[in-house]
């Protein structure tokens, strides 16, 4: 059984160098798990900025289709933050799980 654990553990743990080499991301390199939690720092900034912006618009135009709008970027962004959470807080639970069994 630790056979089958062995390739998925050592993928969820190795460096992620050669993909990102040629690239120039900010904080590229690290493993999987870094990875997916700076993806959805980044999906997480990117809402907070739709939200900044729409805040901002709102000064003399607090019409009710302004304010609604604002309010459903506000709900997506809670969305965002709980999915982010969940997402995270699983694969950390797998690779605790599978780092138990190798």
């Amino acid at each position: 059984m630790s056979n089958v654990n062995t390739p998925i553990a050592s993928l969820a743990i190795t460096p992620i160098t050669s993909q990102n080499e040629g690239r120039k991301f900010q904080g590229s390199g690290g493993t999987f798990f870094e990875a997916l939690a700076r993806a959805w720092g980044a999906a997480l900034d990117r809402q907070a900025t739709s939200i900044e912006e729409l805040s901002a618009g709102l000064e003399g135009n607090d019409t009710p289709s302004a304010i609604t709008e604002l309010t459903a970027e506000s709900l997506k962004m809670g969305f965002l933050s709980t999915s982010s959470h969940t997402a995270i807080s699983a694969v950390g639970e797998a690779l605790s799980t599978m780092a138990r069994k190798s």
